[in-house]
């Protein structure tokens, strides 16, 4: 999946959702906006600090997917696109996308559908939909941002199902910002797609809803003749990223959120060298470094085994990393990996453990 935390990225976000704040009040400055210079990070302050808040509120946006409000006092600040680890009850880390206003300080919205561990779930729909009600304490981390909106002169957005949470938060800060912008809306039905009547109200004819029991599958052939400066975001099951990918023109892509990380590659067989234990393991082909290594040291911290948590983040002595995760920085990758999806580049690793 393309990465799209870089500075300038992130610092568009930024600035988009001032923006967005300064036209609610009359003030904003005309479309689109200038290139920025100062660095900022994508991933935001205090990204990895845990945090409690309280659930105070529980709605159903659509069949299937149940909406949390979380409360707690200096929350910090996030743009749209940004999502936080929800530690749920049981020690489950599961990553959702903020999906309220970023004006609302003191709490986070977000928003999951209900997975069957048969359908390619993992437990953490079945855990949030079952035990997570007002009065419920959790401890959160984030929020952070690998899906920032940048300043462009227009959007598209598509979203599939669930995939609407870290767009919808984009739409109304194009919105708001006075971007001409459109979103293509697809689900099974009408019933199943959560804030289906809030874009609709929000974009009017620009909102384009493909239920597939009442018209289908969406039409993306529109995609190639996008001009360059068009932004196209995508978040939504793997075939409708594919698809939106294979409609771009030519040498263009799309920016991609995806509900879980992409199928890993394959590899060779490599050694890891655990450096405080003296101990040396080998990772097969077909098996990762955390298998490995918990099965010399079986108390190796773990939660996603998907590279979105950084529950099993290890730092690197020695070797060449092929880093396969959804999380960290590249400052963070020079001396840090998670050792749940990444691998050697070539020869043997040395870990701190």
């Amino acid at each position: 999946m393309p990465r799209f935390t870089t500075v300038a990225l992130a610092a568009g976000a930024a600035l988009l959702v001032r923006r967005a704040v300064r036209r609610r009040m009359g003030t904003a400055p005309l479309w689109p906006m200038p290139a920025l210079d100062e660095p900022v990070s994508g991933y935001g302050r205090g990204a990895t600090v845990p945090r409690r808040v309280l659930v105070t509120g529980r709605s159903a946006p659509a069949e299937g997917v149940v909406e949390l409000r979380l409360e707690g006092e200096r929350l910090p600040s996030w743009q749209p696109g940004a999502h936080i680890d929800l530690v749920l009850p049981s020690g489950l880390v599961r990553q959702y996308s903020l999906c309220g206003d970023p004006a609302d300080s003191g709490a986070y919205t977000i928003a999951t559908r209900l997975v069957e561990e048969g359908q390619g779930g993992r437990g953490g729909s079945r855990e949030v939909h079952e035990q997570l009600h007002p009065g419920v304490e959790l401890e959160i981390r984030g929020p952070r941002n690998r899906f920032p909106l940048a300043p462009a002169p227009s959007y598209v957005f598509v979203a599939g199902g669930i995939g609407i949470t870290p767009v919808l938060p984009m739409a109304r800060a194009a919105e708001a910002a006075g971007a001409d912008w459109r979103l293509v809306y697809g689900g099974r039905s009408r019933a199943t797609m959560p804030y289906v009547a809030e874009v609709e109200r929000l974009g009017g004819d620009r909102v384009t809803v493909a239920a597939e029991d009442e018209s289908g599958r969406p039409d993306l052939a529109f995609l190639a003749q996008l001009p360059p400066e068009t932004a196209v975001y995508c978040c939504g099951p793997d075939g409708l990223m594919a698809a939106v990918a294979a409609a771009m023109p030519e040498g263009r892509e799309p920016r991609l959120e995806r509900f879980t990380a992409a199928a890993p590659a394959g590899g060779s067989a490599f050694e890891v060298e655990l450096r405080r234990t003296g101990r040396t393991v080998t990772v097969p082909a077909d098996r990762s470094v955390l298998a490995a290594v918990r099965e010399e040291l079986p108390g190796v911290a773990y939660s996603c085994r998907q590279g979105f948590c950084g529950s099993c983040r290890q730092r690197v002595l020695a070797g060449d990393v092929d880093h396969r995760d959804e999380l960290l920085t590249d400052a963070e990758r020079k001396d840090s990996m998670l050792i749940c999806v990444s691998r050697s580049a070539g020869g043997r690793l040395v870990l701190d453990l």
